[in-house]
């Protein structure tokens, strides 16, 4: 049987402090070292599928994650799918990963590094749009690098809303949460911008990364125009995110920049203004992730 890391096991085994650490690790080295194609994607019955492939020099993984967007009617999850990794050089497989853990995991570790690179210390407001499990990963990763005593979240319906707030130890967002917030986490799969982005603080940072189709833009133009704007890799965020995509047309902006060069401190932070992260999910951190998991599931004492 092909051992398999199952969302509670993933959990324990990579912090997200690890998992962003194993990101930025990543991205310190570089784009070459991560061979990543565009993601397949097939239509079914019940959604699409997406295909999603990565290699470096040790490991070969592939995600087949289906998305299915009226399985939450039926008391199903939306993210189906599972992580295959494989040894690069025979291509035997080594070990399987739930896939939607995977995704949740890399995701919101992620948007943490880049909070954690563009978003001044001294931070105090978060705002979440969501009430979905991404909401949740949010909240816990961006706990991890940055102590935040003021938090909120705002969500479509007021029930789950205020069920997660209960869950979480967290507030309700009113009407001054979003002038006020020092970050704002995008959360969700809307299709349409969430907020008029002239209520943003100057100062906000904004993470989003709900949709990965080139028809859903989660942010409007207020909220890009005159703003540091970063993405993963600016081809596949072009491709990938309406957002970008629709500013670059209309010239809202000119040069968004990608991630590695923040990491890397070739591009600084603008503290002097808005700066927003927008992210699509790639393969790559797919593959950086489930490979510091694999790292510290060999040291498991059934594994030795």
């Amino acid at each position: 049987m092909l051992p398999y890391l199952d969302a509670d096991l993933l959990d324990r085994l990579l912090p997200f402090p690890q998992a962003i650490s194993a990101l930025h690790n990543t991205l310190q080295d570089g784009p070459p070292t991560v061979t990543a194609p565009p993601r397949t994607t097939a239509e079914a019955p019940g959604g699409h599928v997406l295909i999603m492939p990565a290699a470096d020099r040790d490991l070969f993984g592939v995600k087949i994650a289906g998305v299915a967007p009226d399985n939450p009617a039926k008391g199903l999850p939306r993210i189906t799918g599972t992580y295959l990794l494989y040894d690069a050089d025979t291509l035997r497989p080594i070990l399987a990963i739930d896939g939607p853990a995977l995704t949740l995991r890399r995701t919101a570790a992620l948007s943490a590094l880049a909070v954690d690179l563009l978003a001044p210390h001294d931070i105090s407001r978060l705002l979440i749009y969501g009430t979905g499990p991404q909401a949740a990963a949010h909240l816990q990763a961006l706990r991890a690098v940055r102590h935040l005593p003021s938090i909120a979240v705002s969500g479509r319906t007021p029930q789950r809303t205020r069920a997660f707030a209960d869950d979480h130890g967290i507030d309700v967002a009113g009407p001054d949460d979003l002038p006020q917030a020092d970050v704002v986490a995008c959360c969700t799969s809307s299709t349409t911008p969430l907020f008029d982005g002239r209520h943003l603080s100057q100062h906000a940072t904004v993470i989003a990364m709900g949709s990965h189709t080139p028809d859903a833009r989660e942010l409007d133009s207020h909220t890009l125009r005159g703003a540091q704007v970063i993405v993963e890799d600016v081809p596949t965020a072009t491709r990938e995110a309406a957002d970008i995509a629709d500013a670059l047309t209309s010239g809202d902006i000119t040069n968004p920049l990608p991630l590695h060069e923040i990491v890397t401190g070739q591009t600084p932070a603008q503290t002097d203004r808005r700066r927003v992260f927008r992210s699509v999910g790639m393969a790559w951190e797919d593959l950086s992730t489930a490979k510091a998991a694999l790292t510290q599931w060999r040291t498991m004492p059934a594994c030795t």
